[in-house]
Parts: structure tokens; sequence; C-alpha cells
């Protein structure tokens, strides 16, 4: 029987191809960001590319203090919360979240957060995602490379 020898390669586990990417968080707006570094650690950008398995690379984000938003998002904007207690709604806008140790570090993780994919396969991509407020990381040791996000899609 003459068949044809085409077969789709899924990934697994073992076999993804993961690396370590530092990005550059300087002057770059907040959602758009977030939505090529989601990207990034879902594997998006690979022709590897497997929706049920974690293919995507370790992203480490520096200078997460420098990020922006448009418009009046930086004060209008409230992320909400809820404590459990009956009138325990709280409300915090990214000023003042910015001021908390931290704060940039949950802005980014909100919004990367939204953009993944919902259970255990999205909690366990977020593990690979590290946020430094400085210039400097201490995951020198991977040997990560430098990419310009400007320069994804």
């Amino acid at each position: 029987m003459n068949t044809l020898s085409y077969k789709t390669i899924s990934v697994n586990k073992e076999t993804a191809q993961k690396e370590w990417v530092v990005v550059d968080a300087t002057d770059q707006v907040v959602g758009r960001l977030c939505s090529k570094v989601a990207k990034l650690l879902r594997g998006k950008y690979k022709p590897t590319f497997t929706p049920h398995v974690d293919c995507g690379d370790n992203v480490i984000i520096i200078n997460a203090s420098k990020i922006v938003f448009t418009g009046n998002k930086e004060t209008n904007k409230e992320y909400v919360h809820y404590t459990g207690y009956p009138g325990g709604q709280r409300f915090i806008t990214p000023a003042e979240l910015r001021k908390k140790s931290f704060g940039c570090d949950r802005i980014i993780r909100h919004a990367v957060k939204g953009m993944l994919p919902k259970g255990i396969l999205g909690r366990h991509i977020m593990n690979n995602l590290y946020i430094f407020d400085g210039a400097e990381h201490d995951k020198s040791a991977q040997k990560p490379k430098s990419i310009d996000i400007n320069k994804l899609k």
C-alpha cells in the first residue's frame, strides 16, 4: 500500500525546546507588551506550537516599573478584588498600585494571566514569567537572549 508519510508533529513536555528570553519593558504600553509576552509564554511564535502543552519560552521582563498606560487609564482604571467578607469589595487604581511593593509586578501578571488559557495549563505557564523592576535580573545563569518586543507581531 502506497501511503503518504506526512505526520503532524505533536510536541510533548520532554521534546519541547524552551528558551530563556529577556524583554525590556521601558516605555512599553501595558496591554501591547503583555499580549506579546503571553504569546511567547504560550509558544505561539514557534512552528512546533501544540495547544495542550507548555511549549513556550521562559520570559524575563526587566524595567517593569517603566511601563505606561495610554489615555487616562493610570488614574481611571480600577482593579477590583473581594476580601470574602460582606462589604469587602476593594478597588485600586494602577497609580496607587505602583506605589506598593511589587505593584508593577501585579499589574503585568494580571494582564498576562487574562490572556492565557484558564485552568491547569494557564496556571503552569504563569510560572515561566519572571518580572523585575530594575535593569538587573538574577537569571543570568540560564544565558537568556535579549529580544526586541516591538519586532514581534
